[in-house]
């Protein structure tokens, strides 16, 4: 008789990467996924997280975390346009060169900190032992909180500040897609089955799930779909511009 898988909770926003990730995790354990309503700017993420986790058959629950009343991001203040049309390159170029505002309008300040906090919670009361979020290092973000240096340091936090951890059985922090190009993640997500067709990346998607072709978000995830040799199946509201 085989052992019990041991359990984890799993951010899921509705978006390629951690759908991806919910995918990898399943795999290996016992799966909860943990989804938030903070104040982004369309609910069709959402909507995604709860068809997908249904269809995935775990647990999932939505967290309400109003991040409007703070602001400070395109994502959470409709007075921030959000960047379309980017040049992505030179964007990417400049973060890692350390340049003045490399880091982009759509960053929500402290976003992760505070979902991988209330993630942390969960574990604690569900006794799951792992988290498992989509954080990606390599494809270009520009987000401070997106960094391996920022999960080694969430961490050490977690096991001081946490029940299990100051008991010896610390909750510990999975990323599979940390180091993967967006391509990869793709074929990663292929190999375990995900229908992408079924995922929301769009930074401004209109109520039907429906991309705009325009954002960052849009074109980077078109791109993964090139690269990978793969149809993207994502329906998008205008045709997407790689220059």
């Amino acid at each position: 008789m085989s052992s019990p898988k041991s359990r984890a909770i799993v951010l899921l926003s509705g978006g390629l990467d951690s759908t991806t990730c919910l995918a990898w995790a399943q795999a290996r354990y016992e799966c909860f996924a943990l989804s938030f309503s903070y104040g982004q700017r369309h609910s069709s993420e959402l909507d995604a997280a709860r068809t997908l986790a249904k269809r995935a058959g775990v647990e999932h629950r939505i967290i309400d975390i109003d991040l409007r009343q703070l602001g400070g991001s395109a994502l959470t203040d409709d007075s921030i346009e959000i960047p379309e049309d980017s040049d992505l390159e030179t964007q990417s170029e400049n973060y890692r060169q350390n340049q003045p505002g490399a880091i982009p309008v759509t960053y929500v300040p402290a976003r992760n900190t505070i979902f991988l906090s209330y993630a942390l919670a969960a574990a604690e009361v569900i006794d799951a032992h792992k988290i498992v979020i989509g954080i990606n290092a390599v494809d270009y973000s520009g987000y401070p909180d997106c960094r391996p240096e920022y999960i080694e340091a969430f961490a050490k936090m977690a096991a001081l500040a946490t029940k299990s951890g100051v008991e010896g059985n610390p909750i510990t922090i999975e990323t599979p897609l940390l180091h993967l190009s967006k391509a990869d993640i793709i074929r990663l997500g292929l190999t375990h089955g995900v229908d992408y067709s079924q995922t929301i990346s769009c930074y401004q998607a209109d109520q039907q799930g429906h991309a705009c072709g325009r954002c960052d978000s849009c074109r980077l995830r078109h791109q993964g779909f090139v690269d990978a040799g793969v149809t993207d199946p994502t329906v998008y509201q205008a045709a997407i511009n790689q220059d």
